[in-house]
């Protein structure tokens, strides 16, 4: 603690303790509580609490009070707590009776303050705080302390109950791993006092007929089994392990939904996993009695597993499943086609009975399509699943969604009228149905999805969100049909497909929902990315309207729209303008004035979002070499960036500095600096040459009036980028054995702008738009004036400035304790404030 820190915080405790001030604000007391618990993480002696009394004075002070705020009571507990978590000063606070005053019996306990749940949920936190040793331990077992915890674990403040849990479960290891002396064993068990009475209310609250507290011990054992690894959990679970099965099958209690968690926790530990097959055999029986909406997170947890029984392993896929097969069941009677499962876990009619009930049919799909989802985004699946049945069962959800499918089952009738037009259902199928595509399987039913896939995007009922999706599933089926077509000379199908999906699109962008012709240009962005390579593709996209109708859309009045058809133009232009062997149709396109109205869009459009979008593509375009000669370039650059140096957006600023970054980085890579790793290395004669003809490239494109002043724009992620890309190319034109010697600029009117510059960057957002005509000595146009700069300016010292945070003064010790007393006041002020 520094000194003025150690002579301010006395002020700060009386003033807190003071019931005749205001309180202070909360996030200053949760501050200074973050301050103490920095000050004794690393120091366990007792020397914090006696070169400072007045904390114990507060704590004394706070007791005395007949009605303390429970704002400040609750600060009092938690800081009691952090104090004594070293047994020094445990010791210390205990001789002065401290302690038990806040935590016995004697303390809030039992006053009417008890009441405010702030208070319940500090004493909680205060002994969490305090609870890394024995004598704390001790404290609360021989104080009653583990009968407050228990109860509080039933607190209608859902923070306090989560709290108690979490309390008793760090209270019942800590008991057992720094109390026990051998290992424990589940023939020779002797538990710590402590975990004793901890063990024994686990045991009592699980035997008895409150379904609360069953729950809650359920609860604390989940988390202990999440939490702790250790072996003596499997000796805890086996004193309990008969009791928890029963409640598989129990009636009168209904807690089988606090299982699959339980269960699940438990088969991420060794300890259990690798044991014998009693656990296992839970699992199983748990799979077969839960409910199909209980079983199935259960389930894809088990199968997220890479170490579990093949059986086991089986079953939870079969759960899974089983909906899924229900609805191909459902579909068509007798069976057309193989169905998902052979044989079910559970009763097939308490499926079927969810999906006829309309207020659960569309939870228990679209809960099982997200684990269906989940296990299909693993990189590598513990377990085969079959794509065939499952794409079929698939595509027979969105049949149904949309009225597609007249089923001849009644259970089908039943399913389709309660799913037409559920969007939920839709929009959970897709997402399975695009992470299907990148899983190898029998294309056989590729034909039949493109069919589904466009009768989707041609309906009109199919709302803009499941549009959007299935533009995602559909851009990823294509991808996948390009693969096929490559592969066993599916040309002619696939070229229909791609002629009927630009049809469909044309009509979609010239819808009059915005949501729609936004959705359409982004899906023509991800296909043009995916697939600008292969012949068939370009033939049918130039060939359609699409390119006219997304140029158009440029003038959108929906600046969304705008920004959209921005990227998807510029995505274009890969095709038609930077292929290596551009499409020649006539004049229909004009590289020249696609730029110009990039161009524009980028110098007038009112809103940020189009403007942010030209950037990024100018930059796109930079890096791919899309720009032509060095000449072209430079002056391409040069005019972007003295339209974007104006911008009111800071994005669209960032965006000119990234693209004077690469052009920087491609310019100096051409001219053969021996820094580029692409470049022959040259001489010292031809090296110097080259950073001249740079430099010269640089301040004929005005990069370097930009930079500089962007170092003091008042949106500090500009500034920090302006810097790195100064400090980039003082790299270069500065090797470090150099760089010393390149301080100096003497007296002359160079020097002196040198000066006058580095004074003004000093000055940051206060300097902005400083002038970079030359008047103040510095041409930010010279190479020879750069040059200098680049070596006098102290970049390093601006980049550590802005860096820095801009509230580290304010974050420091010192203002915290400033702030709390200019909060609170004092007395006189007060009263002052009175008259």
């Amino acid at each position: 603690m520094t000194r003025e820190c150690a002579v301010l915080l006395p002020r700060v405790c009386a003033a807190l303790a003071d019931p005749r001030q205001p309180g202070s604000d909360d996030t200053c007391l949760e501050k200074l509580l973050d301050w103490f618990q920095e000050l004794t993480l690393f120091d366990s002696t007792v020397q914090l609490v006696q070169d400072n009394p007045c904390l114990t004075e507060f704590i004394t002070s706070v007791l005395a009070l007949p009605e303390p705020s429970p704002s400040i009571l609750s600060f009092t507990l938690r800081l009691a707590g952090i104090l004594a978590a070293s047994e020094n000063r445990f010791q210390h606070l205990q001789q002065e009776k401290l302690l038990a005053r806040l935590f016995g019996r004697d303390g809030p306990l039992n006053s009417a303050v008890w009441e405010d749940a702030s208070v319940r949920s500090g004493w909680v936190q205060g002994v969490h705080n305090m609870m890394h040793h024995q004598p704390a331990l001790h404290l609360l077992c021989s104080g009653g302390g583990i009968d407050v915890i228990f109860t509080l674990q039933g607190d209608p403040s859902l923070f306090v109950a989560s709290a108690a849990s979490q309390l008793l479960v760090h209270m019942l290891t800590l008991s057992v791993e720094s109390e026990t002396t051998k290992p424990l064993s589940t023939k020779d068990c002797d538990w710590p006092a402590c975990a004793q009475m901890i063990i024994k209310r686990i045991e009592d609250s699980l035997q008895s007929s409150s379904a609360s507290h069953i729950e809650q011990s359920l609860k604390l054992l989940t988390s202990l089994f999440g939490s702790c690894r250790a072996t003596w959990t499997e000796v805890l679970w086996l004193g309990v392990a008969k009791q928890i099965e029963s409640f598989l099958t129990e009636e009168t209690v209904q807690v089988q939904h606090m299982l699959a968690n339980l269960l699940l926790n438990m088969a991420w530990s060794l300890v259990f996993r690798d044991s014998e097959g009693s656990f296992w055999a839970l699992v199983t029986s748990a799979l077969e009695h839960l409910t199909p909406v209980q079983a199935g997170p259960l389930a894809v947890g088990i199968l997220r597993l890479y170490k579990c029984p093949q059986d086991v392993r089986i079953q939870a896929l079969t759960v899974l499943l089983q909906p899924m097969d229900c609805i191909l069941r459902a579909a068509s009677q007798p069976l057309e086609y193989a169905g998902l499962l052979d044989e079910s876990v559970s009763d097939p009619v308490t499926v079927e009975s969810l999906l006829s009930s309309r207020s659960s049919c569309a939870n228990l799909l679209c809960q099982t399509l997200a684990h269906l989802e989940e296990l299909l985004s693993l990189s590598r699946l513990p377990v085969d699943l079959p794509y065939t049945s499952l794409l079929r069962s698939l595509m027979t959800i969105l049949q149904f969604c949309n009225g597609f499918l007249s089923p001849a089952s009644p259970l089908g009738s039943t399913i389709s009228r309660i799913l037409i037009n559920c969007f939920r259902v839709q929009r959970s199928a897709l997402d399975v149905l695009a992470a299907l595509s990148e899983r190898k399987g029998d294309d056989t039913l590729i034909e039949s999805l493109f069919d589904l896939l466009l009768a989707y995007l041609e309906s009109p009922n199919t709302s803009p969100t499941v549009l959007k999706k299935t533009f995602q599933a559909t851009s990823k089926w294509l991808v996948r049909l390009q693969e096929l077509s490559c592969s066993n000379s599916q040309g002619q199908q696939t070229e229909k497909i791609l002629e009927d999906v630009f049809l469909v699109l044309q009509k979609r962008l010239c819808s009059p929902c915005w949501e729609v012709r936004d959705s359409s240009l982004e899906f023509l962005t991800v296909l043009i990315k995916c697939l600008r390579d292969q012949d068939e593709f370009r033939q049918s996209l130039l060939s359609s309207e699409v390119p006219r109708l997304t140029e158009d859309l440029l003038e959108d009045p929906e600046s969304y729209v705008r920004a959209s058809a921005v990227t998807a133009v510029g995505h274009l232009a890969f095709i038609t303008y930077f292929a290596p062997e551009p499409p020649v149709v006539g004049n229909q396109y004009n590289k020249e004035n696609t730029v110009a109205k990039l161009q524009e869009i980028l110098s007038t459009d009112p809103e940020g979002f189009p403007r942010r979008a030209v950037i990024s593509i100018f930059i796109k375009w930079l890096r791919q070499g899309c720009t032509g000669q060095l000449e072209d370039t430079e002056q391409f650059v040069s005019r972007v960036i003295q339209t974007v140096e104006h911008d009111l957006d800071w994005e669209v600023r960032l965006g000119g500095l990234e693209l004077i970054e690469v052009f920087c980085s491609q310019t100096i890579c051409q001219l053969g600096l021996p820094q580029c790793p692409y470049a022959p290395v040259s001489s010292a004669v031809t090296s110097s040459i080259h950073w001249n003809e740079s430099l010269q490239v640089f301040c004929r494109a005005k990069l370097f009036s930009f930079l500089f002043r962007s170092l003091c724009d008042c949106d500090k992620p500009v500034g920090q980028r302006a810097c790195d890309v100064l400090l980039g190319l003082r790299s270069n034109f500065y090797p470090v054995s150099t760089l010393e010697g390149s301080q100096g600029t003497g007296d002359s009117a160079v020097g002196h702008g040198i000066a006058w510059l580095q004074t003004t960057l000093r000055q940051g957002s206060l300097a902005q738009n400083f002038p970079t005509d030359g008047s103040n000595g510095v041409d930010f146009q010279d190479p020879e004036n750069m040059m200098i700069a680049l070596g006098a300016i102290e970049l390093e010292e601006l980049h550590d400035e802005l860096n820095r945070s801009s509230d580290h003064v304010e974050k420091s010790p010192q203002s915290l304790l400033q702030d709390i007393l200019a909060t609170v006041g004092t007395i006189e002020e007060n009263e002052a404030d009175c008259y």
